[in-house]
């Protein structure tokens, strides 16, 4: 089997999809995964002001709204969380993601200050961090503080890393792929554009630039100048599709070098 075939199947990306079905067939799985879990009863999504975390959000809100309603029980709830570190330069769209899923409670939490002190720690240890180990610093004090919250409301965390960020190893070990449930695993970037699309959301949200925004020294940073191919690229190659051969070859190079990002080695 050919890399990219074994690729496709292990993320199990659609090459193409039907968004009605998609949400319908995600916030059904969800519904059964917190019924079979019946002490759980709250959702937990971090919101940047991106597409999957915006999309995710909306997907985690209608199905805790349909449970209500199903169950008659008011215990039901999704919790959105601000995470921002110091002033967020995107804020404006996070206020619209907000707005946009609506959730039923809202908590913000700066992280600012959790990460300086944790790199004052290590700096006095002897050890000096990267920008861009400061960076994934940030991803996991948010992690920490998802399922912090998640602990003293009976929830679960859900995830935000679509099939394009997991192949590629485009997340923090431990930080934004360290989750309960993700509703998104299996779609490329642009499906989660069909979807948002499909659900009224306000364009500016789905078709601004992807950034992770963590380094200090590279605010608001591309990821596709990191990846160093575009993800238009990246989710045709997900849906079967032919693509350049240099791009094919940044890919699956991409993919093959963060392996251990996707399956933890077991020895013994």
């Amino acid at each position: 089997m050919i890399l990219q075939k074994k690729i496709i199947k292990l993320l199990n990306v659609k090459p193409k999809i039907n968004p009605r079905i998609e949400i319908t067939n995600r916030i059904i799985h969800l519904k059964e995964y917190l019924l079979q879990n019946i002490h759980l009863q709250s959702l937990i999504v971090a919101i940047s002001g991106g597409q999957d975390s915006t999309l995710t959000g909306k997907l985690c809100q209608i199905t805790i709204e349909q449970l209500r309603k199903e169950q008659k029980n008011k215990s039901y709830k999704f919790i959105a969380l601000r995470l921002p570190y110091g002033i967020q330069k995107d804020e404006e769209d996070c206020k619209t993601a907000i707005k946009f899923i609506n959730p039923d409670e809202i908590i913000t939490i700066n992280i600012k200050n959790s990460v300086l002190s944790s790199e004052l720690s290590l700096n006095i240890a002897g050890i000096k961090i990267s920008d861009h180990v400061k960076g994934n610093e940030k991803a996991r004090e948010r992690m920490k503080i998802q399922y912090s919250v998640a602990a003293m409301k009976n929830g679960i965390v859900v995830g935000t890393s679509n099939a394009a960020e997991i192949m590629t190893g485009f997340f923090t070990k431990h930080g934004d792929h360290g989750i309960d449930i993700n509703l998104i695993s299996q779609l490329n970037k642009r499906q989660g554009r069909l979807i948002l699309k499909e659900l009224k959301c306000p364009k500016n949200l789905y078709l601004k630039t992807p950034t992770a925004d963590l380094e200090d020294n590279n605010p608001q940073k591309p990821d596709e100048l990191v990846l160093g191919v575009k993800y238009s690229t990246i989710d045709s190659y997900l849906e079967g599709k032919q693509i350049n051969i240099l791009d094919k070859k940044i890919i699956e190079k991409l993919y093959l070098n963060t392996q251990h990002k996707r399956y933890p080695i077991n020895i013994g």
